[in-house]
């Protein structure tokens, strides 16, 4: 135990020390670092969510999108009210001396870090949603904000190492339960409401069997029977 904090502690003042050679980047890293990496995962998930609404099940696809996004919620909330006091770790510029802290100190406890949480629960979720660049994107912008919680010197490597996983591993664990949950409510939305373009960008139109969806812009014919189209299956036989 001894040796891990050791390490923890040789890595943090390592990071600090690239942070006090590096002072042209001072100013974006502390913005990047309290909430300018936030405010990019918060843009890529309304992306996600945006194209998913276009999606051939957009009730499926915006559902893992909204897991993701409350599953990070959730997972934050653990972690700070739950997780943070239970380990109770003083944060590293309280404990080291002569440390560089380009950010407003705390007397918050430091693990798990809050925002390595945030970006491993965006990071399962988009990969949930989306196995396309912008899930790489968003890794990339995630563990940026990760490393960069440690540059500023709000905490220590273990911090977010511990931070990034447990949000991952929430959001990828509780996905199944999560997901249908936000299905059948995206659906309910799409039938039930007018609030159906939150949840789909096709176009509603009213059938023989009930409803159907069409992608905007198609006409009649072969088009409203492509994969875009949803159309539930009739619950009786037409009569003859």
């Amino acid at each position: 135990m001894n040796e891990l904090k050791s390490l923890n502690t040789r890595w943090y003042l390592d990071a600090n020390s690239f942070a006090k050679h590096t002072p042209w980047a001072h100013g974006f890293m502390a913005f990047y670092a309290h909430f300018g990496g936030l405010a990019l995962l918060a843009i890529l998930l309304l992306v996600a969510w945006w194209i998913s609404r276009s999606a051939g099940n957009p009730a499926l696809s915006v559902a893992r999108v909204l897991w993701a996004a409350g599953g990070t919620v959730i997972a934050w909330v653990i972690a700070h009210f739950g997780m943070k006091p239970l380990f109770g770790e003083v944060r590293p510029y309280w404990v080291l001396r002569h440390v560089e802290v380009l950010v407003a100190k705390t007397h918050g406890y430091a693990f798990p870090s809050g925002h390595a949480t945030i970006a491993g629960a965006v990071i399962a979720g988009i990969w949930i949603a989306r196995k396309d660049v912008l899930a790489w994107v968003t890794t990339i912008a995630g563990l940026f904000l990760c490393f960069d919680r440690v540059y500023v010197g709000a905490h220590y490597p273990f911090d977010v190492v511990g931070g990034i996983l447990f949000g991952a591993l929430f959001v990828w664990l509780l996905s199944g339960p999560g997901i249908s949950l936000l299905k059948w409510f995206d659906t309910l939305l799409m039938e039930n409401t007018p609030l159906a373009p939150l949840v789909t960008s096709h176009t509603k139109r009213q059938t023989e069997y009930g409803y159907s969806y069409s992608s905007a812009g198609s006409h009649g014919g072969a088009s409203d029977a492509g994969s875009d189209a949803i159309k539930p299956a009739p619950e009786h036989e037409a009569p003859s």
